[in-house]
């Protein structure tokens, strides 16, 4: 359902298993499924909205939160935003993603490489333009994308720079001025903010709290913008980064300490 790296690790830990070394586990992979029917909804039945997100550092830092307030990730409601070189914002009910932005594949805000949702008819224009192959249109929708496409990078640290020192990182490959780098950053947070508010409005306004995990996290800049579009809905909680590798070995042996728990696709 899509290309990229993370499809290569249940084939990787397989043959690692078939050395004999250990059994081999895949937990929360990014096209988990729990959204609600409505949420599949587009508005065109051949191209429903899907499910793939940062599942597994999502349903982590979910659960990481929930401890954080003494409660059970069952018990709680949650908007968890992963922000990295893609973006994903779920709506968490009760322990289920019942809403998420399809994080790969043109859906939810611009992202460092991706575009987002886009305005449909003008993509399709350019589709048929004649300019464009499908392998560089899908490069604009995931890779070269978001703010890679406005400033010519997509180091946020580097724009982040930038902006604060008004000189221009060596190497760093950003083509806009001062002015144009802070907008494009505040008009990705506010791309942001909206998905973000848009996911409380899917939980009814009963939000226990506001997850922010990813690299995007560690941006105090983007951080207290983003406070000041949505700090009213909820309280923010922050994990920055990601721990997908503790999360896949707490996942794994919570699965060898419960066998009946394990399923098998084969």
């Amino acid at each position: 359902m899509g290309d990229h790296p993370s499809n290569l690790g249940g084939l990787l830990a397989s043959e690692l298993a078939k050395l004999g070394i250990a059994k081999a586990f895949i937990a929360d992979p990014v096209v988990v499924d729990e959204m609600q029917p409505l949420a599949r909804y587009s508005g065109m039945p051949e191209n429903p909205r899907l499910s793939i997100f940062h599942a597994l550092n999502q349903k982590r830092v979910a659960k990481l939160a929930a401890k954080k307030l003494k409660k059970k990730y069952q018990q709680c409601n949650f908007v968890v935003f992963h922000g990295g070189g893609g973006i994903s914002i779920g709506a968490h009910q009760k322990g289920r993603v019942i809403d998420v932005n399809n994080a790969l594949d043109g859906d939810g805000p611009f992202t460092p490489q991706r575009s987002g949702g886009v305005p449909s008819g003008g993509l399709a224009k350019m589709c048929f333009s004649g300019k464009y192959s499908l392998k560089e249109i899908k490069l604009k929708i995931k890779g070269m994308g978001g703010i890679a496409s406005y400033a010519g990078t997509s180091d946020v640290i580097s724009i982040t720079k930038f902006i604060q020192t008004g000189k221009k990182p060596k190497n760093s490959g950003i083509k806009v001025n001062r002015r144009q780098a802070k907008e494009i950053l505040e008009a990705m947070v506010y791309q942001i903010a909206k998905e973000i508010g848009a996911m409380s409005t899917v939980l009814k306004g009963k939000v226990d709290g506001i997850v922010l995990s990813g690299g995007l996290a560690y941006s105090a800049q983007i951080l207290d913008s983003l406070k000041k579009y949505i700090g009213w809905i909820a309280p923010f909680i922050i994990f920055p980064g990601g721990d997908e590798q503790t999360a896949l070995k707490d996942a794994a042996l919570s699965a060898l300490k419960n066998i009946k728990s394990i399923k098998n696709y084969s």
